[in-house]
């Protein structure tokens, strides 16, 4: 393997985690606590469409399309079926919200595996342009896809949070909830719009890395943590700060096992995790709450 292909690889996965800490971090400003389901988010959109392109041979937009529609669902339902209603009865604590979407997570793991069964399904590459080649190195459709979706979706977040008023709201919200509800602010609408935007961020980064390595019902657990550790790393004191987490999730995670072998890729997560939370726990770039 070239070095320029360790590289692409590892901005590939650093795109990937970036996008899922996006979810969790539009979630985390908007409601206040970690949205742990993001992960099965995006596992049941791969899965879903893969399942469908193989079993029913139907085209791979089309079934991309129901994927993320489904994962809209299933974020509709953590918000309005179980978070909201689990923080109605706890007084609006954060703990039982984050209990609530633990259970969400490993609620949608066995629905997937009842559904789609448990194997690796290959995954359905939604660009049809021919490859790449840079040197030795081949860039394929996909891999350029993702990184092209990544640039967009941070681009539009972060335009989108200054400038509309839903993204003034969103992040008044997360400022304060119960500020912003004694002023009249629609903060369960807010919600709601912070958890689809999530699971359609979710879902699109599922499809666009389901091609590199497969999906399969369990998937949904690691990309989960992944995620997390990414938004940890980076922080919530910008848009762009769960990609600068991403990227370096990405490195370890490629570089880490070709230098040492093994499975260091996993402790070498752990102890940059470890490192964070005990040193600096609030991240690289942390979020300033306006008085």
């Amino acid at each position: 393997m070239t070095e320029l292909q360790l590289w692409l690889s590892a901005v590939e996965m650093g795109c990937f985690f970036g996008i899922l800490a996006l979810a969790y971090y539009l979630v985390q400003v908007g409601a206040g606590f970690f949205n742990f389901a993001i992960g099965p988010y995006a596992m049941m959109a791969g899965l879903c469409t893969s399942w469908l392109v193989i079993e029913y041979d139907m085209g791979v937009w089309g079934a991309a399309a129901i994927g993320v529609l489904a994962t809209l669902a299933l974020a509709a339902v953590t918000e309005l079926g179980v978070v909201r209603p689990v923080q109605h009865r706890s007084g609006g604590g954060e703990l039982p919200a984050l209990v609530a979407v633990a259970a969400v997570l490993f609620a949608i793991q066995q629905l997937a595996g009842y559904l789609f069964g448990h194997p690796t399904l290959p995954g359905q590459s939604l660009a049809t342009f021919d490859p790449v080649t840079v040197g030795e190195t081949v860039i394929q459709p996909s891999s350029l896809l993702l990184m092209a979706v990544t640039v967009v979706a941070f681009g539009a977040t972060a335009v989108w949070i200054r400038s509309s008023r839903t993204g003034r709201l969103l992040r008044a919200v997360g400022d304060s909830k119960n500020a912003a509800a004694l002023l009249g602010l629609p903060v369960n609408r807010i919600r709601l719009i912070a958890f689809l935007l999530a699971g359609f961020l979710a879902a699109v980064a599922g499809l666009l890395f389901a091609p590199k390595a497969g999906v399969h019902s369990l998937s949904g657990l690691h990309w989960s943590v992944s995620g997390f550790l990414a938004v940890v790393i980076g922080g919530t004191g910008s848009v762009w700060a769960p990609l600068v987490g991403g990227m370096l999730l990405g490195l370890a995670e490629v570089f880490l096992p070709y230098y040492f072998g093994g499975q260091s890729h996993v402790y070498g997560m752990l102890l940059i995790a470890l490192l964070f939370f005990a040193f600096r726990p609030q991240g690289l770039f942390v979020r300033t709450v306006r008085a």
